[in-house]
């Protein structure tokens, strides 16, 4: 039977010595001196070591790593393990450097430089979100109030402006559109003073009963809503003018188209488009037809939806055969009859007072309160 490999081997039993002899006492060897401590001579260790590579740094608690020769073999009694040099040289001690603490390393090319985080401030970071709802809470309530009262930018390319003007034709006193006296200071020929006093009000009138019909078709594009008449004599209560007010439902953009065209195609001076009078009886303005009219001006505005004209004539009811514009009525050196009487001068002189007035009140009207 082969024996086991537990078995231990035993060494054989030298033969037993003759009789009457006593076997030999063994010899001891000299017990070996007590093992000394290794010191850094006698192991061939140096204390010197290699500078660490780039990026690390001793490691104060490891093992120093020999960087003289090789230990030799050990050559001392001892189990068979210990007497063989593994492969590659005797055991080394693991490398004393390691990696310092801190950030990683950047990769090649690049900086390693970090910027510095900033410190934390609680306080400011509630404090900077307390101020974005705040404005964004303000914005909001901005947006919706606009919607809410239409102030808006549709409302405005809609026609927005003129929205506070639409009812001042039946909301506005007559006296602010059309006063009792207007004064007209060098506004006569030759720089004479005129002064004018009020003799009849129309009441709203609807546009074909107060305008000529060309004059209507004229006025079309913008169309026409109402018309405001007021008749007015001179001081001697020899002329008489009528001065109207022509309420449309224009756009601002429409008041400037037809604002050029009349301007353009100079339609202030075609006679065919002479306003029409407002003749009043038991005044001096009876007899005051369209025959009797002699010189008139039209103005389209543009910071309200109105047409101003007027129309001045003689309170004697007589004809006019050459009736002028006011351009050519108020020129110098005309010897027309509405130039030589002030006929233009008073349609002029009456319409732009008018006119003043109506501005003012536009402006009060489209003023926002503060």
């Amino acid at each position: 039977m082969p024996p086991d490999e537990d078995t231990a081997r035993l060494r054989p039993v030298p033969p037993a010595p003759p009789a009457g002899t006593a076997p030999p006492r063994p010899t001891r060897s000299p017990a070996p001196p007590p093992p000394t401590a290794p010191t850094f001579a006698s192991t061939g260790i140096s204390t010197r070591l290699p500078p660490p590579p780039p990026g690390y740094e001793v490691a104060r608690d490891a093992p120093l790593r020999p960087d003289g020769p090789p230990a030799p073999a050990h050559r001392g009694p001892g189990p068979a393990h210990l007497t063989r040099t593994p492969p590659g040289g005797p055991p080394t001690a693991p490398p004393p450097y390691r990696r310092p603490a801190g950030p990683p390393e950047a990769p090649a090319g690049t900086s390693a430089r970090l910027l510095p985080v900033p410190a934390r401030h609680p306080g400011r970071t509630a404090a900077a979100i307390a101020c974005v709802v705040l404005g964004l809470g303000l914005i909001g309530g901005a947006v919706t109030g606009s919607y809410l009262t239409g102030d808006s930018s549709a409302d405005a390319a809609s026609g927005g402006g003129y929205a506070p003007l639409r009812t001042l034709w039946h909301s506005t006193p007559v006296d602010t559109f059309f006063p009792s006296t207007l004064k007209g200071d060098g506004a006569g020929p030759g720089g004479a003073d005129r002064t004018w006093t009020r003799v009849a009000v129309s009441p709203d009138t609807r546009c074909a009963d107060a305008l000529d019909p060309l004059l209507l078709k004229t006025l079309r594009p913008v169309g026409c809503e109402r018309v405001l008449r007021a008749t007015y004599a001179d001081a001697t209560s020899t002329t008489v003018t009528t001065v109207g007010l022509v309420f449309t439902e224009g756009e601002p953009s429409a008041m400037e188209a037809l604002g050029t065209r009349f301007t353009d195609e100079k339609l202030t001076q075609r006679t065919d488009l002479m306003p029409r009078t407002y003749p009043v009886k038991g005044t001096v303005a009876a007899g005051f037809g369209d025959g009797q009219r002699a010189s008139w001006t039209v103005n389209v505005l543009t910071e309200a939806p109105v047409v101003v004209y007027a129309v001045s004539g003689f309170a004697d009811g007589r004809r006019i055969p050459d009736p002028q514009p006011v351009a050519k009525a108020t020129a110098d050196g005309a010897k027309t009859a509405a130039a030589q009487s002030g006929l233009g001068h008073d349609a002029k002189g009456i319409a732009d007072r008018v006119e003043r007035g109506l501005r003012t009140t536009v402006s009060m009207a489209t003023e926002k309160p503060r």
